[in-house]
């Protein structure tokens, strides 16, 4: 046999996991190396609170020699993996050498850990963890990516394709210029119509106490994704709590921004400043000379985009112009008052979501990168339905 895998189980393999990327991306300048800890915490049960409702392993490829030449990662939920006709396992973080056999031993050990565990499927490369984080593969738009979103070759996308992954969604990454000609005349007409409504409210980070944004992100969360639609269930006080410890660093109280309706909290719009122009200077540490490095290209030499991380609107008020309202909030406040931002990135958009994609049509943004969220069936037998044709049925169902 030409390689060989094997399990991550000690400190040196988990080294090798981390930096195998590292030498595959070498000679590629739109790589940006993740800064270790957003990985490793990954992988850690005392860091993610997937593990208390799921389970994961990573694997190793080698060569004839010994070298390292793939890794990749294989995760159960069992808090959704069960929301469709079929069973749904998770299969990521996957990075190798150009060769179609290494790439589909990887493929081949995740199935068998899968349908070991009795999964019918199985879908990637996403993340054991929230989807805002390592979820997709970049198939157009090979440029720099935003903030713990990947960057892999082209050549994986044959490699997931010839294997039989099917295009389960897609998700993009939109990109404006903050300037006042970017909003349409529709979404400031929704805006002001909204507004001109006391019953709504629209208020920033920076007029809030931290309690009342996490307890307030917290319940809109909960109404605003659908399991079955969406594939994304609630969270919990515990993983608010580590969304908001992980965005405390960075966090720009003119960068979020909560809607409320009569003093319920129902919209929210999570940014923060876009940050791989930093992270691409400090070699996957935050440590040492990476932490007076994070420093000044935070502090001194910002950087002028704003990177959207998580739009949300409770199900009972999207299509009112909440969301609306909200990016004119956020661009009044960042245009008129000239704060340091000049444009804004939105991660994340998903093609099953086109009142959110007609949104960034209506703010002048345009896609500049396309990733993709694969599936691949186990059975010839299900019917493979893609997540936008889901929800039309599902809706037809109900209707």
């Amino acid at each position: 046999m030409k390689y060989t895998i094997e399990e991550v189980l000690n400190e040196k393999q988990a080294k090798e996991f981390l930096l195998l990327p590292v030498s595959l991306y070498k000679n590629d300048e739109n790589w940006v190396r993740p800064l270790d800890n957003d990985i490793t915490k990954v992988f850690d049960p005392e860091k993610n609170p997937f593990f208390k409702h799921g389970e994961c392993t990573r694997w190793l490829l080698r060569d004839e020699k010994g070298c390292c030449v793939g890794r990749v990662a294989s995760f159960i939920d069992k808090s959704s993996c069960h929301l469709d006709s079929y069973s749904v396992g998770g299969m990521g973080f996957f990075e190798c050498i150009n060769d179609q056999e290494a790439a589909f031993m990887l493929f081949d050990r995740c199935r068998a850990w899968l349908e070991e565990r009795g999964m019918e499927s199985m879908e990637g490369p996403v993340n054991f963890g929230e989807r805002n984080e390592w979820w997709g593969l970049l198939v157009d738009g090979f440029k720099p990516p935003v903030f713990q979103m990947p960057y892999t070759h082209k050549y994986y996308v044959p490699f997931f394709e010839n294997y039989g992954f099917r295009d389960y969604f897609k998700q993009y990454i939109y990109r404006t210029r903050l300037v006042e000609e970017s909003l349409s005349k529709v979404v400031v007409w929704k805006s002001e119509r909204l507004l001109k409504n006391e019953d709504y409210r629209i208020i920033s980070y920076r007029e809030m106490t931290p309690r009342q944004a996490k307890d307030s992100f917290l319940t809109i969360y909960n109404k605003a994704w659908n399991l079955n639609v969406h594939g994304v269930g609630g969270m919990d006080k515990e993983q608010v709590e580590v969304l908001f410890k992980t965005l405390k660093p960075v966090l720009d109280p003119d960068l979020l921004y909560f809607a409320y309706y009569k003093g319920e909290p129902i919209g929210f719009f999570i940014m923060i400043p876009e940050l791989n122009y930093i992270v691409k200077h400090v070699n996957g540490k935050i440590s040492g000379l990476g932490i007076l490095k994070f420093l000044y290209y935070r502090h001194i030499k910002r950087g002028r985009v704003a990177l959207g991380l998580i739009f949300g609107v409770a199900s009972e008020f999207q299509g009112r112009g909440v969301e609306a309202a909200m990016i004119y909030a956020f661009c009044k406040n960042i245009i008129q008052d000239k704060k340091t931002y000049d444009w804004l990135d939105m991660s994340w958009v998903g093609d099953f979501n086109p009142q959110m994609m007609h949104l960034m049509d209506y703010i002048g943004a345009k896609q500049s990168q396309t990733y993709i969220t694969y599936r691949k069936l186990f059975r010839d037998d299900i019917e493979f339905c893609r997540s936008i044709d889901k929800k039309v049925k599902d809706s037809e169902s109900a209707g």
